[in-house]
């Protein structure tokens, strides 16, 4: 194969392997073999030449052979390896090189053969070398593109308790004390654990999140801690916990005063050493994990009734982040309507919803969202999913607003009997709360018969 034609510019949809070594007529003969294979393959054979090649040419492979007049195989991964971090090199060499070669390997060679060796075993470990970076490159990307999802600027809000939040998020993102994040149901503490993750420096590696009150305490342990084979009935082989897990990384415990005291003794433990110990093992592990807690209850409150550990407490709540209620920050509200609005129809681009009237935007602003931003996240996903016009209105928004809205207009503007008062509220709540009967009737006190009879006459009133 003639050089300069080689040198010549090939199709894009090959992948590209310079090949190297002294001896040229051996270059050109993989080079040929590896084009059969389907490679747009360049032989040459002059390492200068190469290391040239190299920095001004983006090659997706090297092979080198290790021993050359010159700059040698190492010299040659060296600049390949600082140009181009992700580009697999495999080194050629005689059975006499071999130390070299592992050598080459701990300096971050894919694979090294032995001469002589088939084109076809060249090929071979090339296409094994070409695909794990392939996957390299989209688990980078896949990571980064989850780290932007959650950072800091993605959080939504401009009212003086979100920028509180942000300025918060933004000194401890990089500390690596635990941080407690409190606040109601659905106000986003989630949220606020995973961009102090994304923020820090400690985004690359991995976050894990438990939710506390989803396990029974017996299964929670062996999340946490791991477990050895045999530690208990169905242990039927060693399993790393969370903690392992989280290695290097973050671990997010939601729902945190759910936990059980023996469970908050050795959470303890582990915050004040460093260590976790797999239930059923005498082996200690160490570990480096960044502790993030959340809840929507009063901790200090569990303190003084017995069921949370003050010691626990206090090494939890070395700094917090109080999320505020929807409630108490509506003029982030036209901002979150937007912000869900779009990314309901980036998930169903089926949908011809493209706005809502100004009625509907009335009736979002107006309603007092008990479930904060994770119910209006999914009021609107529900509209966007069921609706079948381009412009929403007020008469689309989901029974609980309406309700709300129409009850909200009558006790401003009217003294009403106790009885009617009871009957209208009754309704609301019902609504409120999805119309679950059972629910309804533990939120408002009464037994089941009682919500029954109420609902009941709602209905009579109604028809009347």
């Amino acid at each position: 194969m003639n050089q300069a034609a080689a040198l010549e510019k090939k199709p894009a949809d090959k992948p590209r392997v310079l090949i190297v070594d002294d001896d040229l007529s051996m270059a050109e003969m993989l080079a040929d073999g590896l084009a059969e294979a389907g490679y747009d393959a360049t032989p040459l054979g002059s390492s200068d030449a190469a290391a040239k090649l190299l920095e001004a040419e983006r090659f997706d492979a090297l092979v080198s052979d290790l021993r050359m007049p010159g700059l040698d195989g190492l010299s040659l991964l060296e600049i390949s390896m600082r140009v181009a971090p992700d580009r697999p090199v495999i080194i050629i060499t005689a059975y006499s090189a071999v130390d070299s070669a592992i050598e080459s390997i701990r300096r971050g060679a894919a694979h090294y053969l032995t001469k002589p060796f088939k084109v076809e075993e060249l090929a071979l470990f090339l296409d094994r070398a070409l695909e794990e970076a392939s996957l390299r490159r989209e688990t980078r990307s896949l990571k980064r593109a989850i780290r932007d999802h959650w950072s800091l600027p993605n959080l939504v809000g401009q009212s003086a308790g979100m920028r509180a939040v942000y300025d918060l998020v933004d000194r401890l993102a990089n500390s690596t004390v635990p941080v407690l994040i409190t606040g109601e149901t659905g106000t986003g503490k989630g949220v606020v654990a995973r961009a102090l993750h994304a923020q820090g420096g400690r985004a690359a590696g991995p976050f894990v999140t438990v939710n506390c009150a989803a396990l029974p305490e017996n299964l929670l342990e062996s999340e946490l801690f791991g477990h050895v084979k045999g530690a208990f009935t169905g242990a039927t082989s060693h399993r790393a916990g969370l903690f392992e897990e989280a290695h290097h990384g973050t671990l997010f415990l939601d729902e945190i005063a759910e936990l059980s005291q023996s469970l908050q003794a050795k959470l303890l433990d582990v915050l004040e050493r460093g260590v976790v110990r797999a239930v059923g093992s005498n082996r200690e592990r160490q570990v480096d994990v960044r502790v993030l807690a959340a809840t929507h209850r009063d901790l200090r409150a569990r303190v003084r009734e017995g069921s949370f550990r003050e010691d626990l407490l206090y090494r939890l709540d070395v700094v917090a982040i109080e999320l505020p209620p929807l409630r108490n920050r509506r003029e982030d509200l036209p901002a979150l309507i937007a912000h869900f609005l779009a990314q309901a129809k980036a998930r169903h681009p089926r949908s011809p919803v493209e706005r809502f009237a100004d009625d509907a935007m009335q009736r979002l602003l107006q309603h007092s969202w008990p479930g904060n931003v994770r119910e209006l996240e999914h009021v609107i996903e529900r509209v966007i999913l069921l609706a079948s016009k381009p412009e929403l209105h007020a008469s689309d928004m989901p029974s609980s607003l309406i309700v709300e809205a129409e009850a909200t207009t009558h006790f401003g503007q009217t003294v009403l009997p106790l009885r009617e008062l009871q009957r209208r509220y009754v309704a609301w709540a019902y609504a409120q709360l999805g119309e679950r009967k059972l629910l309804t009737a533990q939120k408002l006190g009464i037994d089941d018969k009682t919500l029954a009879r109420w609902l009941t006459r709602n209905a009579d009133k109604t028809s009347s």
